[in-house]
């Protein structure tokens, strides 16, 4: 993965990394209802006459040394354990995990960073199935009550951990994270509009009026035509510009285009809607409206847009979060200009937007395999419980209490609306060294909404420490426009003798539904003449078969 999009996921996952727990205190209860601290029974290092040593494959984020991180410490002692990590930079992280795996050279256990890889369901039931990776089931009922407890209150997350052949052989993280789950999101300059003079739009001729403007009618107010009407990038998280303006014409996923009609599994890429919608945005693009950029810049080159030194160009930016194309440090000056716009309303009265499980994904980051002794597989398991209590998932991903969290005060609010604040995280100071405490994604685990919702934030969306808050609101505008029916591709099982092929399938459609659409988009290929050609090549590509496999593990995992 580019280290471009490692540095957005980052930004994405800031709140993540500090929203990940609860209560210090062991005997308090999550917002969840799942017992704290020394309740969950996972016992401690006294217990144990020595170390149990494990080996443990880890990815390592900037700014954390694991081998003598804080938790680490912690949870070493807590549980008994002596690691010996081996250790891998974000970079070429899969690669070096598949290869360890390949080779038969591979430790006691994996210890993943969902955002920057993990095992796919196809890796989880392979390796399941050949016996590298050993089932969880008994010892989670034996030493695991709050990872229990968490499938008990959420089915669904004990589903997406399940193999269909009964076995767990692995746990995602489960987070639930509300403006994560609307991720194709569009930031519109409302300082601009108030110089213009222009309401916000609200329809899809509305805001091409106001693309229009931007363009043409110097916003910035230096005497140039500088501006950039609408700019995006071509990251996974909400910066691709045509979902946005696809979804006013028919829904858009952002991911694999598929849409639901009556428990029925379709592909939106080959309706006559999609025609519609690409005909709109090619309307955009021909008018000068649409950064060509957009289409091929990695996630700096949108943000160097953004942050123009110069004068400031950006009129649209589409994004999950503004700040992965504007600073929003202490001290900005553009970030508050930038506020979301709401899905806007197509010529026929649609009006969709991108949802998904907002950080719940298929597959697993952490495993443990058939080279771990009893004694490792126990401990490993007691310590990742550890991780499904708020005080440990907080000291897991925020960092230790007392360095990176405390408890709140008097006054301090809670991000979810009348939520009794719970946790308050200790913001960095200018020019402070990374404190080390804590693991941050290799530590997320078990971060459900109501649990989320009770981090202390500021009041004020625009400050550093409001930023949550801002994302938060700007979702609500979002909230309640995605169709009724979604098809779950982030919680189903592919029948094990069809996945290869699926995911196959899957590569193919999706990349030429994506380099069609940008055809069409940019004239290389004309939306009336090559439409019926389009269509037949992803018959050719057997779309019908693909949507076969899928329909079967829907109806599979709704029986």
């Amino acid at each position: 993965m580019k280290k471009s999009l490692l540095a957005l996921l980052m930004l994405v996952t800031v709140f993540t990394v500090v929203i990940s727990g609860c209560s210090g205190k062991n005997n308090t209860e999550s917002p969840s209802g799942t017992a704290s601290g020394t309740a969950s029974g996972s016992g401690n290092a006294a217990e144990a006459s020595k170390p149990v040593e494990v080996s443990v494959f880890a990815v390592q984020e900037s700014g954390i040394d694991i081998p003598t991180n804080k938790f680490t410490t912690f949870v070493q002692d807590k549980f008994g354990i002596k690691f010996n990590w081996q250790i891998n930079p974000s970079d070429g992280a899969k690669e070096k995990r598949q290869i360890s795996l390949a080779s038969g050279d591979y430790p006691d256990a994996y210890l993943l960073t969902a955002y920057i890889d993990e095992f796919s369901q196809g890796d989880v039931l392979k390796y399941g199935q050949q016996g590298v990776l050993v089932p969880l089931n008994d010892l989670i009922d034996q030493y695991a009550p709050n990872i229990k407890a968490a499938m008990e209150k959420h089915p669904e997350m004990k589903t997406l951990n399940t193999a269909p052949d009964g076995n767990i052989y692995g746990l995602g993280a489960y987070a639930e994270c509300f403006h994560c789950s609307y991720p194709n999101k569009m930031w519109i300059n409302t300082e601009w509009l108030k110089k213009l003079n222009l309401e916000e739009p609200k329809t899809t001729e509305e805001f091409k009026q106001m693309l229009e403007a931007f363009k043409t009618k110097d916003p910035n107010g230096n005497g140039k035509a500088d501006e950039v009407p609408l700019s995006g990038s071509t990251e996974d998280f909400g910066v691709r510009i045509i979902p946005y303006l696809m979804n006013s014409f028919v829904y858009d996923d952002d991911r694999n285009y598929l849409n639901m009609t009556d428990g029925k599994v379709e592909s939106a890429a080959v309706k006559p809607e999609w025609k519609e919608g690409l005909t709109y945005i090619k309307s955009l693009y021909d008018a000068g409206l649409i950064d060509p950029g957009a289409f091929t810049q990695n996630a700096e080159a949108f943000k160097k847009i953004g942050e123009n030194a110069d004068a400031e160009i950006l009129g649209a930016g589409a994004g999950m979060h503004p700040a992965i194309f504007i600073n929003i440090d202490p001290g900005n000056t553009r970030s508050a200009h930038y506020n979301a716009l709401p899905p806007l309303t197509g010529p026929k009265g649609i009006s969709y937007t991108t949802h998904d499980a907002g950080g719940v994904s298929p597959g697993a980051k952490f495993v443990i395999t058939n080279k771990a002794s009893e004694e490792a597989k126990v401990a490993l398991i007691k310590m990742v419980d550890y991780m499904f209590t708020p005080e440990g998932q907080t000291n897991a991903a925020s960092g230790m209490k007392g360095i990176d969290w405390t408890d709140p005060v008097a006054g301090d609010v809670a991000l979810g609306k009348d939520v009794k604040p719970v946790i308050k995280p200790i913001p960095m100071a200018e020019g402070e060294a990374p404190r080390n405490a804590g693991w941050s994604g290799m530590g997320h685990f078990y971060m459900p909404k109501e649990y989320r919702d009770t981090f202390v934030q500021a009041t004020d969306i625009y400050s550093s420490n409001g930023y949550e808050r801002r994302l938060y609101n700007a979702s609500l505008l979002y909230q309640g426009h995605e169709p009724k029916e979604l098809f779950p591709l982030w919680s189903i099982w592919i029948d094990p003798t069809e996945i290869d092929e699926a995911s196959m399938l899957q590569t193919n459609l999706r990349n030429y539904i994506e380099q069609n659409e940008l055809q069409f988009i940019t004239g290389n290929k004309d939306l009336n003449k090559d439409w019926d050609a389009y269509v037949k090549g992803l018959k050719d590509l057997k779309l019908d078969r693909y949507l076969e496999i899928l329909q079967k593990a829907y109806d599979a995992s709704v029986k």
